[in-house]
């Protein structure tokens, strides 16, 4: 996991440098939509409401890499190792996506905020989407993924 400021990007080698340029011009104009980047990365932008923790699930990706930040709003992302974490529903590999149970040990929160990106591995489990605060907020965001 890495968590850092969008200007400082490019400071991190294995982060292509399309994927840090594209990143680097997200406006709140940019429509909501997927955009190919090269046959190893793309970024989905989207617009949706935050979530209570309930209604949040812990998932984890086997062939790409995460980098998910807020062009606009506030919310709040979980993260554990997968080790160890119990499996709710099996691994998809046509959309690259496995959840997992609520763990009892307690994961680490990150607060997002726009132009503010953490970049998951595929070793750790996050739960996406949650309220930051007790009420549900909208937000614009940029999932960038990366091939592995």
């Amino acid at each position: 996991m890495i968590i850092d400021d969008i200007k400082n990007i490019r400071k991190y080698s294995n982060i292509p440098l399309e994927a840090a340029q594209f990143l680097e011009t997200l406006t709140s104009d940019m429509l909501a939509g997927h955009y190919k980047l090269s046959a190893s990365a793309y970024v989905n932008v989207d617009e949706y409401e935050t979530k209570t923790v309930e209604n949040c699930k812990f998932e984890a990706h086997k062939k790409y890499i995460d980098i998910q930040m807020l062009i606009e709003g506030e919310e709040e992302l979980d993260i554990i190792p997968v080790e160890g974490l119990k499996v709710s529903e099996q691994y998809d590999g046509e959309r690259d996506i496995m959840f997992f149970e609520t763990p009892e040990k307690a994961p680490d929160k990150i607060q997002l905020k726009p132009y503010k990106f953490v970049l998951i591995y595929p070793e750790e489990a996050h739960r996406p989407q949650m309220n930051s605060g007790s009420e549900s907020k909208k937000v614009k965001k940029a999932v960038a993924k990366i091939l592995a």
